[in-house]
């Protein structure tokens, strides 16, 4: 695998010399500082994390754009000391093709390197194909997108702005400017990771609507999404509708515990809705409001892992998310934003700051404040606090 990322890199360093009209390229490096305090244990563990990343661009012909993407990723710290299996807990979930290799893996140190996109786009006349890992984002809400049914994102990993890309094929027609049908197919590994939809966008009333079909996870889905104004604030929303799961989990704690599973005999959905507005000043304000309807009302960290198993963004029933924002002065941006379980009331704060300290340099603060009672949603889920330095390039 090393052997395989490395012929990968040097092709791409040797592109940039040989094609230099038609290559282009950008990235960033980032250190990250984080104290975490995990329930399970008694000690807070002060870590620290390199980021490097560069994304490419080689345009060989008019029609064609070939994309590399890669990142590297060193932890040091408390967390890899003492968490075992600790560079599993970093690794990304692969695709049909593994793109990732643990550079080292030591008592206190982890090294990760992975390319989580690699694509190939070929565009004729009103057609549009592209081959490889790439990011299919179908979703109209901000915070949670229950049609991105390829690579949905997680609300609360501010620290991969990228987010998650998909190994596919995607074709796409458009019919207008703002009108098309789209097809992907995401083989994967094993039929379980086999994905495939459709879609049609169009616009009416000033708003553009996306509708989908597909078969993900051994089930048909069925939704769509929107998104417009009222009044001058944004106004947005999805709904998925979706076969029954087959009832495989299978966990000593639910038997013990005489615990029911989170499926059903029947179709079920989830459905977001979302509105945002900009003041005059500048205060930002965003609102969203997440329904599962084969969600759990009680102990909804018990089922993290079953919600994973059956595609859902949240184990639980209900969950709000709010947000608030300023922008301070031209260089400082204030946001507040939580998530809350109205059933079992736990909770999650997430403050944070970004300061440009110079061109191309960002400083960013921001930490968790999570509260609640056992097995609810939050509150097993400890504190922790952020500092980062950016550098773009």
């Amino acid at each position: 695998m090393q052997n395989k990322l490395l012929i990968i890199l040097l092709f791409s360093v040797n592109v940039s010399f040989a094609q230099l009209s038609s290559f282009d390229y950008n990235g960033y490096t980032k250190y990250l500082f984080s104290s975490v305090q995990y329930p399970i244990f008694n000690e807070r563990f002060n870590d620290h994390l390199i980021h490097l990343r560069l994304n490419t661009r080689w345009y060989p012909a008019q029609s064609l754009t070939a994309a590399l993407e890669f990142r590297t990723r060193f932890f040091y710290g408390g967390s890899v000391e003492n968490i075992p299996f600790y560079s599993n807990l970093v690794k990304s979930k692969q695709g049909l093709v593994n793109l990732d290799v643990i550079l080292w893996d030591k008592k206190k140190t982890v090294g990760y390197a992975e390319i989580d996109r690699l694509w190939l786009d070929y565009v004729k006349d009103n057609w549009q194909l592209t081959v490889g890992r790439q990011r299919i984002a179908w979703g109209t809400s901000w915070a949670w997108n229950p049609i991105d049914l390829f690579n949905p994102k997680e609300v609360l990993d501010f620290d991969y702005e990228e987010m998650p890309g998909a190994d596919a094929v995607r074709i796409q027609y458009y019919t207008g400017p703002v009108t098309k049908v789209e097809l992907a197919v995401s083989p994967g590994k094993d039929k379980a990771d086999f994905t495939a939809a459709g879609l049609i966008s169009f616009n009416q009333w000033n708003y553009d609507f996306n509708l989908i079909a597909g078969y993900k996870k051994e089930r048909w889905v069925f939704g769509g999404g929107w998104v417009g104004d009222i009044i001058d604030a944004g106004f947005r929303g999805e709904v998925l509708i979706s076969q029954a799961p087959k009832q495989e989990y299978d966990s000593p704690f639910f038997q013990l515990n005489n615990i029911e599973p989170l499926t059903s005999d029947n179709l079920y959905g989830s459905l977001v809705i979302s509105g945002d507005y900009t003041f005059p000043n500048s205060f930002y304000i965003h609102t969203e409001l997440l329904f599962n309807s084969n969600g759990t009302n009680k102990n909804a960290s018990v089922y993290q892992k079953e919600a994973i198993r059956l595609d859902m963004l949240t184990p639980a029933r209900w969950s709000i998310f709010q947000e608030f924002a300023y922008q301070f002065t031209p260089l400082l941006r204030g946001v507040i934003l939580g998530i809350f379980n109205p059933d079992d009331k736990s909770y999650v704060i997430v403050p944070s700051a970004t300061y440009s300290l110079i061109t191309d340099l960002d400083l960013y603060l921001t930490g968790f404040i999570f509260g609640g009672s056992k097995f609810s949603e939050f509150g097993d889920s400890g504190s922790s606090i952020f500092v980062r330095v950016k550098f773009s390039f």
